[in-house]
């Protein structure tokens, strides 16, 4: 059993805060809305407090799950000036790799060891606890967190140094992005030619073009369902930070720069919010 802190009950971390609690650990919670922290605490036992320097006092390992670069920042220095030496902080936001390397240095004067180590599997893999973890840190870090994030993941990895979790992350973004404009090129093209999507997808995703966004959201994009999770505005978010890095080193992310101006379409049609596979919703305008 250890001391833990989680900081941040968003979509991903109220469900992965309370794996940590299943696990047996004692966890101490902070949000900055006091309304999550509060249902949390009427879910799960543990502890919840409305300071980020009283939740992490004494903690083994603190983990933060949050929204952006400005919000790493903002949590993780106060957190840091107030963590015990020899603790860990994790961060689980998908941010930059420069703003990983900024909150490396700064653990590191204060003699607390940092992760970051953003996550893919979307809400429904932070409930099950079944999420994919990609780290960037110190090897020796890395082993003392491991055990703890496995209450919350089915795949765990170290990616390298300071910053290759969230390139990593950035990988898996791109990925996703040009699986669901295919996806929805296939399915907006199976509409048109008179075809039953549901069925389409029955006989061609047993093969080559089968994947996960396949699988799992398919046949509700060809009924128009786009309420599954992580949505378009933080889709963005995400391909910004990967075109930024892109340029800095030299990668041709020709196909994703295309992609992430179609979510500038959905957004612009109302889909803030929609799931990702909505990039549909522009071919069918």
């Amino acid at each position: 059993m250890a001391n833990l802190a989680f900081l941040g009950l968003g979509v991903m971390g109220y469900p992965m805060a309370g794996h940590l609690v299943g696990a047996g650990h004692r966890v101490t919670v902070w949000n900055r809305t006091s309304n999550k922290s509060d249902k949390w605490v009427r879910e799960y036992t543990g502890r919840v407090t409305k300071e980020i320097k009283t939740a992490v006092t004494g903690a083994d390992i603190v983990m933060m799950c949050v929204g952006n670069d400005e919000d790493v920042y903002a949590v993780a220095k106060p957190a840091l000036s107030a963590m015990k030496s020899g603790s860990i902080l994790v961060d689980h936001t998908t941010a930059s790799a420069k703003c990983a390397r900024n909150c490396y240095e700064i653990a590191k004067a204060a003699n607390v060891g940092f992760l970051d180590a953003p996550i893919s599997g979307g809400e429904a893999g932070a409930i099950n606890g079944a999420l994919t973890i990609m780290c960037g840190g110190n090897v020796s870090i890395y082993d003392r967190a491991h055990p703890i994030m496995d209450a919350y993941a089915k795949a765990i990895k170290h990616m390298g140094a300071s910053g290759a979790g969230q390139l990593t992350k950035m990988a898996n973004q791109i990925c996703i992005a040009g699986t669901l404009q295919g996806l929805s090129e296939a399915v907006h093209f199976a509409k048109r030619a008179g075809l039953d999507v549901d069925e389409v997808i029955q006989a061609i995703g047993q093969g080559a073009a089968q994947s996960w966004q396949m699988d799992n959201r398919a046949s509700t994009m060809g009924r128009g369902e786009f309420e599954f999770g992580f949505a378009v505005d933080w889709m963005r978010k995400d391909l910004k930070i990967a075109l930024e890095a892109a340029k800095e080193n030299g990668a041709n992310l020709t196909l994703t720069r295309t992609i992430d101006a179609y979510y500038g379409d959905i957004q612009k049609l109302g889909g803030q919010r929609w799931d990702t596979s909505s990039l549909i919703k522009r071919l069918e305008n």
